[in-house]
């Protein structure tokens, strides 16, 4: 965390509690400037339905948006709010996701969980609960929340890695993200945009569009859409930003691949290598070979995510240094022979598709042996598709050998 944290959470949990009870007091609370509030674009003027809700929880909505309107949520699903406020976020998740499911909303400022929790009673929501925390440490295990929502909170985080990477961490494979957000116009003044900041309330600052999704992608996410809704002021936007995180087999983690990884991405390397039928190559490539090699978004590796012993790995290459050529990548996907067979593969190429369609590559290729027929198999369930054969292309252990050329282009990203 930032040296100065730890003051920075001090001061936005005395703000907050003065909000909140002024909302206990029954008096209409803004957290932004008056103009935004009254064009509808924060507050409770952002949702179309609050009718049943508690008038204490429509009272102390301070948002940018409804996040829980793009968040999708089914039947059965758990739910976290992040800096649930009055708990308008969490009451209209519960009554989505139902008695079978479970919202739960995450606060550091105890007046506004007392608010949230009268709230929920008035309500007869039976299937909430909220927590006091931090969102930079969320009190939750590992994998246990389907969906995360939060309504212009995490600019005010100090530490915004910090609060994605704790929301990839208690995600399930395949969870979603859904938030509302203030963002920032990339290559804003900065005078420009800190005065743009006090203004609309985000104190801490602002993330612009680029580094939204630099940094959901630098903790493992595989997808991002932004959305922008609302002008809040000069320069600022609340938007939607939905992001996911990459399926996986069950007891299995896929995340960014990492420097301390090297030995036993190596190691597998080498394995796949020893088959003879992986690739022309004979001995894995030192690791600093290989990182420079490989393009830093788009390599992945399947953990275990209680000890890190690495099933797999996909990593991919750009094809030229020529600009006609920047959507086309060249990738590799090697699982350790002891784990063959548990969808390991497949999940690895479905988070390469997804980390380069969300950068707008629109052409994964390779070439593999044709004796190689499960390699083959495992692209062609994965929407790949045989370009050709060229035949006798190379030599490989004293024998020519023919290579199966393979594409995936993209239904998303590049031409039409």
């Amino acid at each position: 965390m930032p040296e100065d944290a730890d003051k920075v959470r001090a001061s936005i949990v005395e703000r907050y509690g003065r909000l909140a009870r002024a909302a206990q007091a029954q008096l209409q609370i803004t957290d932004c400037g008056p103009q935004q509030f009254n064009d509808g674009g924060f507050g409770a003027a952002a949702y179309d339905d609050t009718t049943n809700l508690p008038a204490g929880a429509v009272r102390a909505s301070l948002g940018c948006g409804n996040p829980v309107a793009v968040a999708d949520l089914q039947p059965g699903e758990t739910v976290l709010d992040l800096g649930s406020g009055g708990g308008i976020d969490v009451l209209l998740s519960a009554r989505r996701v139902g008695p079978t499911g479970k919202a739960y909303g995450l606060d550091a400022t105890p007046d506004m969980l007392t608010l949230a929790r009268a709230n929920a009673a008035e309500a007869g929501a039976v299937n909430v609960e909220f927590l006091h925390g931090h969102i930079e440490d969320i009190p939750l295990p590992d994998a246990s929340i389907d969906v995360i929502i939060s309504n212009c909170v995490i600019n005010l985080s100090a530490d915004k890695p910090r609060v994605l990477a704790e929301a990839f961490r208690v995600l399930k494979p395949g969870g979603r993200l859904g938030i509302s957000d203030v963002i920032a116009d990339d290559g804003i003044d900065p005078a420009q945009r800190a005065d743009a900041e006090q203004y609309v309330g985000c104190t801490v600052g602002t993330l612009t569009e680029t580094e939204y999704r630099t940094q959901l992608a630098a903790v493992g996410f595989t997808t991002c859409t932004i959305t922008r809704t609302q002008t809040a002021a000069e320069g600022l936007h609340s938007a939607i930003i939905q992001a996911t995180k990459p399926t996986a087999p069950p007891g299995t983690l896929i995340r960014p691949m990492r420097t301390d990884d090297a030995a036993q991405v190596l190691a597998i390397y080498q394995a796949g290598l020893d088959t003879g039928d992986a690739s022309f190559e004979t001995v894995a490539p030192t690791w600093e070979a290989f990182d420079r090699a490989k393009l830093p978004r788009h390599r992945h590796v399947a953990v275990d995510p209680s000890t890190g012993r690495i099933f797999g790995w996909v990593a991919a290459s750009a094809v030229s240094d020529r600009c006609v050529y920047a959507g086309v990548v060249e990738h590799s996907v090697y699982v350790h022979p002891d784990h063959v067979g548990r969808g390991i593969g497949a999940a690895l190429l479905n988070a390469l598709i997804q980390s380069t369609e969300t950068a707008g590559i629109w052409t994964i290729q390779s070439g593999i042996f044709p004796e190689n027929t499960a390699s083959l198999r495992l692209h062609e369930k994965a929407g790949f598709r045989t370009v050709g054969t060229r035949q006798r292309i190379g030599r490989h252990h004293d024998r020519w050998r023919d290579v199966v050329f393979i594409e995936r282009r993209s239904t998303v990203a590049g031409p039409e």
